[in-house]
């Protein structure tokens, strides 16, 4: 059912109707409202148009607020200078809610608001429903995730935090591109899941009767282009991963990934840090910033320390020790830690397992930045294992606060061992663990072609951005974020 205000809403449509199409097709702007606001007191001819979000009607004058996701414009709406009719129409059919455009002078109020005096009104569209009430605004989370478009009207945090969001990938695609790397685009339907150990979504593509994955991650399709020749490649890429739902953890996210052809993992944590401390600086004004009462700190050199020293200092367990999945269980089971998974224990490769020991104990202690090195080799399937110690591999990963944002390597560009170990990852997935990767005969195919060196990282954009902005639930970095549907409310619009 409608409710008495949609209903008032419709009759006032049906009456615009018959003087003015209450839909026009363009309002030609000389300014956005951000620009509007800078102007000089005189300034003529200035066109601004936006969503009205307050109005004060008083006597022959009125003053309304426009918004749009930048900025809030006065504008000013007298009796004299737009004439009875216009006047007439402002106060009898304007709505909050509803889009105008208007055309007038630049001017400050006594109360130091900036403020546009129309000398033209248009019309640009009605709001069929109207707003949340200002003083209680839309606080419900909720209701802020399924309906963002309102969250983004009615709260400014919300706005600032989306605007930070697209300040820094644009901050991060700047310097990649002064950095003379080239952005491509890989495919999101593949034949076989891989690039990341994760449980991937299966679809069935009808026009070629197959199965399909949607991709848990770029990765290996990044580095196909490398044998084409892109020495420096990179792609922010949606991702899919069928896994469970956390505070920091959703099924579909944004992941940038780089490959540097001819340069080691050590290389690529240099290049890491600059990046990062640039776009920091870019977006904040400064490299050390206070993050929930933390602060955290991007100037300098950034610590470095191995994955064997973290989990024995942490968990008293030497992982060079237990060299099976069953021999490391039963000394977690053993110590009593408790780990946190959806699947099941015995399923968990030794890779995986040891992957759950340190996500439980010893991220959570890490404030960083810190660079994590050393990753055993069966926790890495895609990295190159170390000359001097084929059981540890060339990789790093970032911690900023207790999260990982950033996972890189000296990639593996041997396409023997690169069978061999795709081989082991797909008995573990044969044996329960869905996680574990399979065969991808394809890319083998490529690698045998000939790789360069390569280092390559992958940084999640909406993780970086809510360990940078200490927001508590991953889905206020996601404009949209997928939410199990209710029941529609209301009668659909005729």
């Amino acid at each position: 059912m409608l409710t008495e205000q949609e209903i008032i809403r419709r009759e006032k449509l049906s009456q615009i109707r018959e003087t003015v199409n209450p839909y026009p097709e363009r309002f030609p702007l000389s300014h956005s409202l951000k620009e509007a606001g800078n102007l000089k007191d005189g300034t003529a001819a200035v066109s601004v148009a936006g969503r009205l979000l307050s109005i004060r009607r008083m006597g022959k004058l009125t003053f309304g607020v426009l918004g749009d996701i930048e900025a809030r414009v006065q504008i000013a709406l007298k009796k004299d200078v737009l004439g009875e009719e216009v006047y007439q129409f402002v106060k009898k059919q304007l709505d909050l809610g509803d889009f105008v455009g208007v055309t007038g002078e630049i001017f400050t109020t006594q109360a130091g608001e900036k403020t546009v005096r129309a000398e033209q009104f248009t019309f640009l569209g009605k709001a069929l429903k109207p707003l949340p009430e200002k003083f209680h605004g839309l606080n419900d989370k909720d209701s802020c995730y399924r309906k963002r478009y309102l969250d983004l009207i009615m709260n400014q945090n919300t706005r600032d935090r989306f605007l930070l969001k697209s300040s820094f990938v644009k901050a991060v695609r700047r310097f990649l591109e002064d950095e003379a790397y080239i952005e491509i685009e890989t495919p999101v339907f593949i034949n076989k899941p891989s690039g990341a150990l994760a449980k991937p979504f299966v679809s069935h593509h009808n026009a070629l009767d197959m199965e399909v994955y949607l991709r848990i991650a770029p990765e290996t399709y990044l580095k196909r282009a490398v044998v084409g020749g892109f020495n420096k490649v990179f792609e922010f890429a949606r991702c899919f991963r069928n896994e469970g739902i956390d505070p920091t953890h959703l099924q579909d996210f944004t992941m940038l990934e780089c490959y540097l052809a001819y340069a080691n993992y050590k290389d690529n944590m240099k290049f890491t840090q600059r990046l990062l401390a640039q776009a920091v600086y870019e977006v904040f004004g400064s490299k050390t910033i206070e993050v929930n009462g933390r602060t955290l700190c991007f100037e300098g050199e950034w610590p470095v320390v191995t994955f064997k020293e973290l989990i024995e200092r942490d968990c008293g367990i030497d992982i060079d020790k237990f060299q099976s999945a069953e021999e490391l269980l039963k000394e977690i089971m053993r110590q009593n830690i408790k780990l946190e998974t959806s699947e099941e224990l015995q399923n968990l490769g030794r890779g995986n397992l040891i992957d759950q020991l340190y996500k439980k104990v010893s991220r959570p202690r890490l404030t960083g930045p810190v660079f994590l090195v050393e990753h055993p080799i069966d926790l890495s399937p895609l990295a190159r294992a170390k000359d001097d110690n084929a059981e540890i591999t060339d990789r790093f990963q970032l911690i900023v606060n207790g999260a990982e944002v950033i996972n890189g390597y000296s990639e593996l560009v041997d396409p023997i061992e690169q069978y061999n170990r795709l081989q082991q990852q797909a008995a573990s997935h044969g044996k329960g663990d869905e996680e574990a990767m399979v065969m991808d005969k394809d890319y083998i195919t490529a690698m045998e072609y000939g790789m360069p060196p390569i280092s390559g990282w992958g940084m999640g954009v909406d993780r970086i951005l809510q360990v940078l902005t200490g927001e508590e639930n991953l889905k206020d970095l996601i404009l949209f974020p997928l939410m199990r549907p209710v029941e529609e409310e209301g009668e659909p619009v005729e």
